[in-house]
């Protein structure tokens, strides 16, 4: 066996080991209660603490540079082994049989990433489960008081925070640091939620993001809370702190969405209350809305302040442009995506952090 030979073998060997070491975990953390809190209040825990902390300290996204470095190396590859086939170093069926084993040793490695920085942490105990929070069914007239409620925090808010000459929210100081303190703080009160927090990281390349039509991103592979930083800046603080608690091993959208509003809210900065506010009205609202309380919601949105209707309004504008295949493309893929992660409701489950809210301020009366 040639040196070129024994390089394969041991490549599928590793390919192989991985593989196999994904699906025990897979398999572990779908069938055996209590492994996959377990191992994310540990295990992820430590690698947080320590690739994380390591990663965090480049001013760079290092999942977005991967990315476009692993784009290169796929046209590079290529390129070689075209060079290779005309040059007949390679044969034709030895350069597709070394190409079959690189594409699945990248795969291995992938999957492997994925499951220890993500996979797992799907099957945890609930939030809710955690804060003691008891999830049930809720009337029209609780939907109504906490729209109210959610509208008296943004209106509030909105007196003490910056506006551009369109009336919209410009964000002061240090976002990305107050987002990470605001989640220690809420550590505080929640201990599933103590820990490292790395620093939020904007993609330089934005558009990216938003032509997908997303907020933010958390990577698995770099252990980074990445964020779309062109989308309209009262996105930004909810969006940040979102991200952030997927860090946490809280990868269900839903509840990643409730730990944001709780973070805010806990900032007591203004410009941070008023984001996680509307993102709650928003999804509040919009469950009113469909439950038939469109009159009542109706006059609850009427007594919204200028500034926050001005921003809802520039939100949608936004969004709007980008309204097209790359999108459908991209949500249908990240409802595949949740669904293959047990969220059987799919990209709704971002809406149902209003069973949260409501079971939140019950229990606060």
């Amino acid at each position: 066996m040639d040196r070129r030979q024994k390089k394969w073998k041991k490549t599928d060997i590793i390919s192989a080991v991985l593989i196999l070491l994904a699906l025990l975990l897979q398999a572990l953390a779908r069938g055996t209660t209590g492994f996959a809190t377990a191992y994310s209040e540990t295990v992820y825990a430590a690698l947080v603490g320590t690739i994380g902390r390591i990663i965090s300290v480049l001013p760079f996204s290092v999942a977005e540079l991967g990315l476009y470095l692993l784009i290169l190396s796929i046209i590079v590859g290529i390129i070689v082994w075209v060079l290779r086939i005309i040059r007949r170093k390679f044969s034709p069926a030895g350069a597709v049989l070394a190409a079959v084993r690189t594409v699945v040793f990248a795969c291995a490695l992938i999957f492997f990433s994925y499951t220890v920085g993500c996979g797992i942490n799907y099957y945890r105990a609930p939030f809710s489960e955690e804060a003691g929070f008891v999830i049930q069914e809720s009337g029209q007239e609780e939907l109504v008081n906490l729209c109210r409620l959610l509208v008296r925090q943004i209106n509030e808010a909105a007196q003490e925070i910056e506006t551009d000459s369109d009336g919209c929210l410009i964000l002061t100081g240090d976002a990305p640091e107050t987002a990470r303190r605001a989640m220690e703080a809420l550590g505080e009160k929640y201990d599933c939620l103590k820990g490292y927090y790395p620093r939020p990281k904007g993609l330089l390349f934005s558009r990216l993001l938003s032509v997908q039509q997303i907020e933010g991103i958390y990577s698995p592979f770099t252990l980074e809370a990445n964020y779309n930083q062109e989308m309209p800046e009262v996105n930004i603080p909810a969006t940040l702190c979102h991200e952030l608690s997927h860090l946490r091993g809280f990868m269900r959208e839903d509840e990643a969405n409730f730990i944001a509003y709780l973070a805010c809210l806990e900032s007591g900065e203004p410009q941070f209350v008023y984001s996680g506010a509307i993102l709650a009205f928003i999804h509040s609202g919009n469950a009113l809305y469909r439950a038939g309380g469109q009159e009542e919601y109706r006059e609850i949105y009427e007594s919204l302040c200028e500034t926050a209707r001005r921003d809802m309004a520039a939100d949608s504008a936004f969004w709007n442009q980008f309204e097209g295949p790359v999108a459908e493309v991209s949500n249908q893929v990240n409802d595949a995506y949740l669904k293959a992660n047990s969220q059987e409701d799919g990209v709704r489950s971002y809406g149902r952090m209003v069973d949260l809210l409501l079971a939140m301020y019950r229990e606060e009366g």
